[in-house]
């Protein structure tokens, strides 16, 4: 819904206090301002108008895969916001850039339990406790942003500042962007993944990504150990998330069905086939079996099943679980994702795999859109992934293959890694690669969004660990102002002024607003603040 502008919302106030304030002294000005701040009833009303922008966003792709859009994995509301405002720093818009949530880092970093693995044992609350802090994240930058617009307005000597500052105010962009919401494999049966599904939505997600995990046994999809369910089983959480975008009103609201099959090498339950050709059937085709005869029969307690004329007998752990034969992974990918879409609804499809290779996407890609032209994907571009060495790797490769260098020119292995080939051939042409992935993988791939999950985590690490070597190390104080404050203020980074950052100023004006010239302000002359102030 578009946000009303200056003169419409003043014109509205007035209506009602033609004098100009209320009663009670506040001000038609102050109104409008407030107003202005706050665009948004409830974060569930985000969610709606996000799930329309991210359609949106999408249409533009099919239109021109150039279009690709981004996100960041934050795992704070202060991650965002500062994400948010570099772009627009940076572009002077934050179209086709999102957030995304992942739930590696709510387990890693935002429970209450301490760091743990990305296996769903952390409280599942913790995934919508972080939506909504995030958007109120990006909400108050927007309150900070228009509280300086509504101050040059009320400073404005001229007709021709109150204009342009009026222009200002009605021409903001918000920082509030869609957010993908990671809800792991559902954390429970489907009607567990439908509450949660809503209770996220309620927080502002107009985009859910699920997984084909078992929800108990769930893994990390670049860890060992993953075990998928039956494509029923996971079409049936597909819909729950469905049913709780439509019962809340968010009819744009967009699905993410991930499948972790290309590395997944089991199944916890072999589905009941009715008829054949049906999902059970497609699945069961790639379990690992033997057959059953009289040399090798089938013994009590066993499970059978009659496949090619024949009984065989599904191969099974002393875990109980299930093995696929080895080298399926591509086939059931393809499967599973063709399903996903015809079947479950799903709106993009996620695909995690070992490697960033852009054949390899492109590949499965082609297959998946002879039964669905116009599938489009979500892509981790994941920190789990060594970029260097598989791009240096996939380079050497090629140009061995090609011949343009002999096996003796480049090491074959992790050696590839070090800094000594940063400078050769072959180190500028993977960076090259690095630097146009995403580009390529959008056009060639059907990726409608790149994401990376991790990085604030492992910024934060590395950031940390830098200041902390020069601070507590032989820099001291040099290193804070050198690696921090210094490059905050040569880049224009707002947060250099931290109090008004978190609102100082935007809480002096409200002390106006009520208390006139008895406010007690934090903006005042003693303020150091001022060191900082805009150039």
């Amino acid at each position: 819904m578009p946000r009303k502008t200056y003169a419409e919302l003043r014109r509205e106030v007035a209506q009602r206090y033609p004098t100009g304030q209320t009663a009670g002294g506040v001000s038609v000005e102050d109104i409008v301002q407030l107003r202005l701040q706050n665009s948004w009833e409830s974060h569930l009303e985000i969610a709606r108008e996000m799930s329309v922008v991210m359609r949106a966003d999408m249409a533009a792709y099919d239109q021109d895969p150039s279009k690709f859009t981004q996100s960041l994995g934050c795992w704070s509301g202060f991650h965002a916001q500062q994400m948010i405002k570099a772009v627009k720093r940076m572009r002077g818009t934050a179209k086709g850039t999102y957030v995304y949530l992942s739930g590696w880092m709510v387990a890693g970093l935002r429970n209450r339990w301490g760091h743990l693995p990305d296996q769903s044992m952390h409280e599942k609350t913790a995934v919508a406790d972080l939506i909504q802090e995030i958007y109120t994240s990006l909400r108050q930058a927007d309150e900070v942003a228009l509280n300086d617009l509504f101050r040059a307005l009320k400073s404005a000597q001229t007709e021709e500042a109150r204009d342009a500052a009026i222009a200002a105010i009605d021409g903001f962009e918000t920082h509030v962007v869609p957010i993908i919401a990671d809800i792991d494999a559902g954390f429970g049966n489907e009607h567990a993944t439908y509450l949660l599904a809503k209770e996220l939505i309620r927080a502002g997600a107009c985009c859910l990504q699920i997984e084909n995990q078992v929800s108990d046994a769930k893994q990390c999809g670049h860890q060992d150990g993953k075990v998928t369910v039956p494509r029923e089983d996971f079409i049936e959480k597909l819909r729950a998330c469905r049913l709780a975008f439509e019962e809340l009103g968010v009819d744009q609201g967009v699905i993410v069905a991930r499948t972790d099959s290309l590395g997944a090498g089991l199944t916890q339950k072999v589905p009941v086939s009715a008829r054949p050709g049906d999902l059970a059937s497609h699945y069961n085709k790639w379990l690992k079996v033997e057959p059953v005869s009289d040399a090798n029969p089938i013994r009590e307690g066993e499970l059978a099943l009659y496949q090619g004329g024949e009984f065989v007998r599904p191969l099974r752990l002393p875990n109980g679980l299930f093995p696929f034969r080895e080298g399926t992974g591509r086939a059931r990918v393809i499967e599973d994702c063709i399903a996903n879409l015809t079947e479950g609804g799903a709106d993009l499809l996620w695909i995690e795999t070992d490697t960033p290779n852009v054949d390899e996407i492109a590949g499965m890609v082609a297959e998946i859109r002879k039964a669905v032209p116009n599938a489009k994907l979500t892509y981790n571009n994941s920190p789990s992934f060594n970029w260097t060495l598989n791009l240096r790797k996939q380079v050497r490769e090629e140009w061995l293959a090609a011949g343009r260098i002999k096996a003796t020119d480049y090491p074959e292995g992790n050696e590839l890694m070090k800094a000594d080939f940063d400078a050769t051939d072959l180190g500028r042409e993977a960076d090259q690669r690095l630097q146009r992935f995403q580009t390529d993988i959008s056009a060639r791939a059907g990726v409608f969004h790149n994401l990376i999950t991790l990085p604030t985590f492992h910024l934060t690490a590395k950031s940390v660990d830098e200041l902390s070597r020069g601070y507590f190390g032989e820099e001291k104080m040099l290193a804070y102002v050198k690696t921090v404050q210094r490059e905050e203020i040569r880049r224009g980074v707002s947060a250099v002024r931290h109090q008004h950052e978190v609102g100082s100023d935007l809480g002096d004006t409200f002390k106006e607003m009520v208390s006139g010239e008895r406010a007690l302000k934090a903006g005042g002359h003693a303020n150091t603040m001022n060191q900082f102030a805009a150039e």
